[in-house]
């Protein structure tokens, strides 16, 4: 049984800890790998990223398999989330041996942050140490295969899509071959997901089924209702949209770095425009090897590919469709559901 989740990739489970009110609206999403770890790879296509050991991830590194990646609010200050991650890991013995005792591991933890500074209303509430620690343990307790919770939890907790409140979504889809592939997606961009003129989320055009169009004045009064929560807020600096895409393949990490960069296409399918200045759009991979490719068919990666770019455009979807209006302090970010209902 499926959940169409990041989850349905056997071993792989998600945590989340987040902090609202008091100035709060920020949080801390974890992805934990099967024990031993994933081969993971990273591509960075943003101009404004804020990230933490990517360069391990690099195919011509020594580092073949990670632990947890961790997604994170708060800017650059909130990759200190991972620092949380670390010490869990060590407690279990988690990460790359560099000495004849058991003990002696050094967890690679790679991380990537939102902008959500100020969001809340206090520029100084952001994820911390304690709040990783707190993402990590939820996701060491979840049971295998459990459902992901979607919306503004997590890295979500403070995220916007322009004028839109943004959040997390995940999605999954079963190969032909049996193959699992799944994305997790922190919505977030400085972009628009939506389409001006009909109100239609532009990465429903691309999910093969008829898209039902707004009707007029259900537009206009959505329209207004985004127009004027923008004029109150401050101008959006800094966003990013961040994904992890799992799979059970096996795959190298040159292999699975492809993987991250045809997922980046996910987000220019559901987001206008993207990859900008002022994004820091970061796409992840683990492959947990469980399942090989067909070694007698030279391109048997491809469909990896192509189900990587397809399963990121419906969880950013998802991410919009599940997010809750947000009024305060810190400004106002009207739902998707609010403006439009839910399907």
């Amino acid at each position: 049984m499926t959940v169409d989740a990041l989850t349905d990739v056997a071993g792989v489970r998600v945590g989340h800890a987040s902090r609202t009110g008091d100035g709060w609206l920020t949080g801390t999403t974890v992805v934990l790998a099967p024990e031993g770890g994933a081969v993971a790879a990273v591509d960075v296509r943003g101009g404004g990223p804020g990230t933490k050991e990517t360069d391990a991830l690099d195919p011509r590194n020594v580092v073949e398999k990670v632990e947890a990646i961790v997604l994170t609010g708060g800017s650059a200050y909130g990759l200190d989330a991972a620092s949380g991650v670390m010490a869990w890991l060590e407690e279990q013995g988690r990460g790359v041996r560099v000495g004849v005792d058991p003990a002696h591991v050094v967890p690679v933890v790679p991380a990537a942050c939102v902008f959500d500074l100020g969001r809340g209303g206090d520029f100084r509430a952001r994820p911390d140490a304690a709040l990783g620690r707190i993402a990590v343990e939820a996701a060491a307790a979840s049971p295998a295969g459990a459902p992901v919770r979607e919306g503004c939890v997590g890295a979500g907790t403070g995220a916007a899509v322009g004028t839109l409140k943004g959040g997390v979504g995940t999605a999954s889809t079963v190969l032909d071959s049996g193959i699992t592939v799944a994305a997790l997606v922190v919505a977030n961009a400085a972009g628009s997901a939506m389409d001006p003129d009909t109100g239609v989320l532009y990465g429903e055009l691309f999910q093969g089924r008829p898209v039902r169009h707004p009707e007029a004045h259900v537009h206009e009064s959505a329209r207004r209702r985004l127009a004027e929560a923008g004029a109150r807020n401050p101008p959006p600096p800094l966003n990013t949209t961040l994904a992890v895409v799992a799979t059970d393949a096996d795959l190298s990490k040159a292999q699975a770095q492809k993987l991250a960069g045809t997922a980046h296409d996910g987000i220019a399918r559901a987001v206008r425009p993207v990859h900008l200045l002022n994004d820091g759009d970061t796409v992840f991979t683990l492959a947990t090897g469980a399942r090989p490719l067909d070694a007698g068919h030279p391109l048997a990666l491809n469909e990896v590919l192509a189900a990587g770019a397809d399963v990121v455009t419906r969880a950013l979807v998802r991410a919009v469709r599940a997010a809750e209006s947000v009024v305060g302090p810190g400004g106002e970010w009207p739902s998707y559901a609010e403006l439009y209902g839910r399907p």
